[in-house]
């Protein structure tokens, strides 16, 4: 099963406008789907991991307005 793989660029379309920095902290706090080293300038992230994280965030929403 091959993945897409989504670099920077592609996570504002999908609503993700953090910066770099603050990428960076949230996959060291485990709060973010790790990256994948391309090259020493390159990373990109795994898509499927980015879209589970964004349900992810949505059903924690949906749980707390129901609560």
């Amino acid at each position: 099963m091959s993945q897409q793989l989504i670099a920077y660029e592609g996570l504002s379309p999908k609503g993700i406008v953090y910066s770099k920095v603050q990428l960076w902290r949230l996959e060291r706090a485990g709060k973010f789907p790790q990256r994948v080293k391309l090259s020493p300038q390159r990373v990109a992230w795994i898509e499927s991991e980015i879209d589970e994280w964004i349900a992810a965030r949505i059903s924690a929403r949906r749980e707390s307005v129901a609560a």
